[in-house]
């Protein structure tokens, strides 16, 4: 037997068009969109020395060893090659 979702429409609270929320504004004065794309594109101080964005083409079987462990796979390739270039 499958359970189907019930749908719930709240005639008070509607679904949000992209024409509602480019009208919307924030406490601010900004609208959502414009404050939605400043939070995206902010970042906060660095702390560790900035890395470089880079295109690398790696075997499939190394990305799958490290897509494996999870989340932070790039971050462990990162590591992996740290202790290459540390001697280890």
């Amino acid at each position: 037997m499958s359970k189907s979702k019930k749908i719930i429409i709240d005639n008070d609270n509607p679904e949000w068009t992209d024409e509602i929320f480019a009208k919307s504004i924030d406490v601010r004065g900004k609208s959502l969109v414009e404050a939605a794309n400043a939070l995206r594109r902010a970042r906060g101080k660095q702390i560790e020395p900035k890395k470089i964005p880079i295109s690398i083409r790696l075997s499939e079987n190394v990305i799958s060893h490290f897509k494996a462990g999870g989340m932070g796979w790039q971050s462990r390739i990162e590591q992996a090659l740290q202790d290459v270039i540390a001697g280890k």
